[in-house]
């Protein structure tokens, strides 16, 4: 594949795994690779392990990859079935914005953010130059995804390649993400005991899969090396060239709370509805402090996380290489609306009025319900994604409820 966005396009849902050490805490983000059926999940593996990697090895040679490369990275890697235990077992992530948010987006994270703003200014200022990304969206993903590289990942990345490239699940997306950690070592960006990171494979302080290394990589120190595990301007400028290569706009907003009135046509409110100011403001949304938007110039789009008695934002075209690094809404607009903060935004508003959110196993109910009345919801999941909010949308609207796209309780028993 030819760049990343054509990788991404391969792939039917992607999400980050991603760590905190908040409270101490270590929290998995569920990583759903397109391309494989559900049913994969219940593979087995059959094939010896040794046999494969013999293959693998010759492959790896085929491709221009040295033969002592290939013998320091692949001679001793046996299989690790904990990979496969941990990929096996990986949980879904349902909360709901205000607690996800609240939880990622802490006091803590918010010093840790500024202080890097500060310490890496002019570094930040050379890259925004260069690429047009600026060091508040930079600092929120590299807080979110590692805590300031201090949560890189402790797994051997060779061996973990090397277990789910075998692995019936999902060989299609790891065997290229095995050859590219090795075309890493070859080029010397890092030495293979360095090559250390997430359980899956991911690496550096940005969290990138050996393909987005080997893609977007930059070595902004001029050391001759990308080390996105050490190097702090190397790490900054890859996430810079990655968020370009998603069409990012430079000196375009992203993200901005506003609030909007106790009623409007509430369908208007979803990600593919790109409205004016003047647009959004006649129907009475309005700034965060109330007073009247103005014209920016560059449309955007309503989203109410938790319908419409919970916070709401107006996302700009910018957003859309949020949702390119994770898919996932709650992520991608916890990311966006932390760049805000740094960038000196004041904590969101909890809405206009209370809000129940459902449970992981409601939503999956509701979900199943849905599906059986033939809508498209994605995935039983437990997670309220942008399927399941259309399907509950056309719902509301049939029943004459306010189509916010966002489940109340009720709404499972109100609908046949």
């Amino acid at each position: 594949m030819n760049d990343l966005a054509t990788f991404k396009k391969s792939l039917t849902f992607r999400k980050r795994l991603f760590k905190t050490s908040v409270s101490g805490l270590a929290i998995s983000i569920v990583m759903a690779f397109g391309g494989v059926s559900v049913s994969h999940a219940d593979c087995q593996n059959t094939g010896s392990f040794n046999n494969w990697l013999s293959e693998f090895k010759q492959e790896a040679i085929n491709s221009g990859i040295s033969k002592n490369v290939v013998a320091s990275a692949l001679n001793n890697v046996q299989f690790d079935p904990s990979i496969i235990r941990k990929d096996r077992a990986q949980g879904v992530f349902a909360q709901p914005f205000l607690k996800f948010a609240g939880r990622m987006v802490s006091e803590d994270r918010m010093r840790q953010g500024r202080k890097n703003l500060n310490k890496y200014s002019q570094t930040l200022a050379n890259i925004g130059a260069q690429y047009g990304v600026p060091g508040e969206v930079l600092a929120s993903f590299w807080g979110l995804e590692t805590d300031f590289g201090v949560n890189n990942g402790k797994s051997a990345t060779i061996p973990a390649l090397a277990t789910l490239a075998y692995d019936c699940r999902r060989p299609a997306l790891f065997r290229p993400q095995l050859l590219g950690a090795l075309k890493i070592l070859e080029r010397g960006d890092l030495s293979l005991g360095e090559m250390r990171g997430a359980w899956a494979g991911e690496l550096g302080q940005m969290q990138f899969l050996p393909f987005e290394y080997n893609e977007f990589g930059v070595d902004f120190d001029g050391d001759g090396r990308r080390n996105l595990i050490k190097s702090a301007p190397d790490v900054l400028a890859s996430a810079a060239n990655l968020m370009r290569s998603f069409g990012w706009r430079a000196g375009e907003p992203w993200l901005k709370e506003v609030r909007v009135p106790n009623s409007m046509d509430w369908s208007q409110a979803r990600l593919d509805n790109k409205l004016s100011h003047s647009q959004w403001a006649s129907m009475g949304v309005s700034n965060a402090d109330g007073s009247t938007l103005s014209d920016s110039g560059i449309p955007a789009s309503l989203i109410l996380p938790m319908g419409k008695n919970g916070p709401a934002f107006l996302a700009y075209p910018n957003f859309n290489a949020y949702l390119e690094w994770n898919q996932s809404l709650v992520y991608s607009l916890t990311a966006a609306y932390y760049s805000t903060r740094l960038a000196g935004a004041p904590r969101v508003s909890s809405g206009n009025g209370s809000v129940q959110p459902l449970s992981v196993e409601e939503v999956k109910a509701l979900q199943k319900k849905l599906a059986d009345r033939g809508f498209q919801v994605g995935k039983i999941d437990g997670i309220i994604g942008q399927k399941t909010r259309s399907a509950v949308r056309d719902v509301q609207q049939q029943l004459g409820l306010p189509a916010d796209g966002y489940p109340k309780p009720n709404l499972i028993n109100q609908f046949q």
